[in-house]
């Protein structure tokens, strides 16, 4: 019964975006579409223990679902006109029987646009395509943004109710409207990848269902705005870095990946958005300079042939464009490399009493690599278990419990980045 509830568990994760975004189109209602789907999920949970997955699961949900959107129109239709209407547009999509397996992109990014519409907060369209888009639960996003799960739940209560009361309509906006509309969307699509590329919860470093989803998502809406720099540089980014999950396993830093499990195509591929984004003429964005830090250890066959020195004016030129303490932090790893560990540490100690670093504990892992290769073991030690406490994984923490364990045995660390 266990492993039959997982299924389900891990099948709803991959089908409910997909899911959401049909019904939303449907129903005109993201709130109604989400409990609609969730209704489904939970006839799954009933069903498929005991009669077994279906060779179709994400169609068996789509049509358990729309059963339940015409049962509720049906008693509800005479005292609600929306109801009414709701019910000619079913009967106009035809029988719910008859469900075509094809990918649903233009319906998936009507969805992303949707949760990310201006008329919401930046925090509750960030929980609320997490939460529709990316599948993760309130719990999760709480844990990946340390808020209360509570805040959370209100977040993405009030975000689908402001929706259903401004008449956000379900679309992808017009041409002329794209641009205006992008920044928003482009900033929670890499919340998303962010949250596959490290996960902040489940057993696994990588949850490359986030990831890929990102990524398909960007690829999309590159081809609708070819000409918008930061979109391919957003796509650059992402697959420049997922390009190392095969070698990340689990937990593997940079200087220790065996690059041969790099994945070449997807280099090709992020390396070729980064072109498109460069080439286009316009001032280039915070997206597309990462993108271009990425390329620097893409294009390098080993560790040691990085152009650290490029990676730093990459770096400098990212404080301009968004200032915050960790891309400074980023940075430092960069000047370890290019200028050695005396002005690596004047960097860190510059940043290091910002309150917005108070809780990230990769500015002690970082502190602590450069304090051990000045050979001050006992202090890199310190700072390993206060960044252990601090890290927000269970692996995580063990990893660095174990490199404080060991630092006294081998001083050299190696952060290295990722």
């Amino acid at each position: 019964m266990a492993d039959a509830r997982r299924t389900v568990e891990i099948i709803w994760r991959i089908e409910s975006p997909r899911l959401i975004a049909a019904l939303t189109r449907l129903v005109r209602d993201v709130g109604l579409a989400e409990e609609l789907a969730q209704d489904a999920f939970v006839t799954a949970l009933e069903q498929w223990p005991v009669t077994g997955v279906p060779d179709k699961p994400g169609a068996w949900l789509m049509v358990t679902a729309r059963h339940r959107a015409i049962d509720l129109i049906r008693r509800e239709q005479n005292r609600d006109a929306k109801y009414a209407l709701l019910a000619a547009k079913i009967a106009d999509e035809g029988p719910a029987d008859r469900i075509v397996d094809e990918p649903i992109a233009d319906d998936l990014l009507a969805l992303v646009f949707l949760t990310c519409h201006p008329v919401l907060p930046r925090d509750s369209r960030i929980a609320l395509t997490l939460r529709l888009v990316g599948g993760l639960t309130t719990d999760e996003i709480a844990r990946a943004y340390l808020v209360p799960s509570s805040t959370v739940g209100q977040r993405i209560s009030r975000a689908k109710r402001t929706l259903a009361e401004a008449h956000v309509p379900f679309e992808v906006p017009q041409t002329d409207q794209l641009p205006a509309r992008v920044g928003s969307v482009l900033e929670v699509l890499y919340v998303i990848f962010t949250e596959g590329h490290a996960a902040t919860s489940g057993s696994t470093w990588v949850r490359r269902d986030l990831a890929d989803e990102a990524m398909r998502l960007g690829r999309v809406l590159a081809a609708l705005l070819p000409r918008e720099p930061e979109v391919h540089g957003l796509v650059a980014l992402m697959e420049l870095q997922a390009s190392r999950f095969d070698a990340r396993g689990d937990g593997v830093l940079l200087p220790d990946q065996d690059r041969r499990f790099w994945d070449q195509a997807l280099i090709e591929h992020g390396l070729g958005a980064l072109d498109r984004a460069t080439t286009l003429g316009r001032p280039l964005g915070p997206y597309t300079v990462q993108a271009a830090i990425a390329a620097c250890h893409s294009r390098a066959r080993t560790f040691e042939d990085t152009d650290w020195e490029a990676i730093v004016a990459l770096y400098d030129a990212l404080a301009q464009l968004t200032p915050s303490p960790v891309v400074e932090l980023n940075r430092a790893v960069a000047v370890l490399h290019a200028d050695g560990p005396e002005a690596a540490l004047l960097a860190i100690d510059a940043i290091r009493h910002d309150p917005r670093l108070a809780r990230y504990h990769l500015l002690g892992a970082v502190r602590a690599d450069v304090l051990a290769r000045l050979g001050r073991v006992d202090e890199a030690a310190e700072e390993l278990e206060r960044a252990a406490a601090l890290a927000p994984t269970k692996r995580e923490r063990n990893l660095l419990m174990a490199r404080s364990a060991a630092v006294a045995e081998s001083p050299v660390l190696d952060v290295g980045g990722d």
